[in-house]
């Protein structure tokens, strides 16, 4: 599973939301997709950002790149201050995980 975070800035009285919501509606119809939350900063600048979970790094890219979400990102460039930054993880189970002791 990958986790994907598209973080937004955007202008000020920018209303995210309705893009959000067609983001995610759209999204939920591609194979692999698993979940999305929207988040927003509560301090400081306005950033808003959509935290994507994928079944694999090839799901994720086909969703990026569908010609419906960069028509949907287009008609929101008025919103936003610059290109959507796009972070991509790989979720490590945590029984990879190994104690390794502390050290002093």
């Amino acid at each position: 599973m990958i986790k994907v975070i598209e973080g937004y800035e955007l202008k000020k009285g920018a209303d995210i939301q309705p893009m959000f919501l067609k983001l995610r509606s759209y999204a939920m119809t591609f194979l692999g997709f698993v979940s999305v939350e929207h988040i927003r900063s509560v301090k400081g600048s306005s950033i808003a950002a959509l935290l994507y979970n994928w079944e694999g790094l090839q799901n994720w890219e086909a969703w990026e790149s569908s010609k419906l979400r960069q028509q949907i990102l287009r008609e929101t460039e008025a919103l936003l201050v610059s290109e959507p930054r796009i972070t991509i993880y790989e979720v490590v189970p945590t029984s990879a995980w190994t104690y390794t002791g502390l050290k002093s």
